[in-house]
């Protein structure tokens, strides 16, 4: 089983469409975000975690030929606004693809791509069906069950949902506040892969003290931090990391 980084860059990327680089050295691959999502990789499907508005760039880059089910954390346009791309595997596979997400998402999902899951014509039917994303969700790998357990924390003004996967690994894109009853979760994983927009404070994001706060309490085997704004250079920032902390890069790929 794998856990793949399609795309680890803020709202707007990096560079920004204006060709915004920030503090990032454009001569280092690594500095190239696309915006967040995450693939669940296991011996029987591929689960998606957001469709980002690059999905189509993350997907052709890793030569990703099948997408089995999305999980969405939250409505925000940069974990959304990729959905059409998903398109072409309902048309592969002529069946509708199950995506999850929470009541807010939904609404928004449902209000802003009313036509992804109606039937407005026989040349444009549903391509998705939209579903309740439950407190755990289940997959099998080579015959093992694998549990995925979804906990809401909080993004600014709006909830996010973070994913814990097989009790190895917890995925926290958006988020700046987890919930004290929920820390035992979080606690002693081989990886956390957790928000850091950047090195000051942010209503909405942890920042990379926040970021370090909670990998020293939640000790993890490795820390990986996504959601990185033009801010933060890789290579100025991977000198700023204890030891079992790393920034993540696109295409980033953990062994499960």
């Amino acid at each position: 089983m794998k856990f793949i980084i399609l795309g680890c860059g803020s709202s707007m990327g990096v560079p920004r469409p204006d060709g915004f680089f920030g503090n990032c050295d454009p001569k280092n691959k690594k500095n190239y975000r696309t915006r967040c999502s995450a693939l669940i990789k296991t011996s029987e499907e591929n689960i998606l975690i957001d469709t980002s508005p690059d999905l189509r760039q993350q997907l052709l880059r890793l030569k990703i030929k099948k997408i089995n089910r999305v999980l969405y954390s939250h409505m925000h346009g940069d974990q959304t606004h990729g959905i059409n791309d998903l398109r072409s595997f309902y048309i592969n596979s002529k069946q509708q693809i199950n995506v999850y997400a929470d009541l807010h998402t939904s609404k928004y999902l449902k209000n802003s791509f009313s036509y992804i899951f109606n039937s407005y014509s026989k040349e444009y039917p549903a391509t998705l069906k939209l579903n309740k994303l439950q407190k755990n969700i289940f997959a099998k790998n080579n015959n093992k069950k694998i549990k995925i357990k979804s906990i809401i924390v909080e993004h600014g003004k709006v909830k996010s949902n973070c994913f814990i996967i097989d009790k190895k690994l917890a995925y926290i894109s958006d988020a700046s506040k987890i919930y004290n009853k929920d820390f035992k979760d979080f606690k002693n994983l081989n990886y956390l892969v957790i928000d850091c927009l950047w090195y000051n404070y942010h209503p909405s994001h942890f920042n990379l003290e926040t970021s370090l706060a909670l990998i020293k309490k939640f000790k993890p085997k490795k820390a990986i931090l996504t959601n990185l704004s033009p801010v933060l250079d890789y290579k100025i920032l991977k000198k700023l990391l204890p030891k079992n902390v790393i920034p993540a890069h696109d295409g980033l790929t953990i062994k499960l």
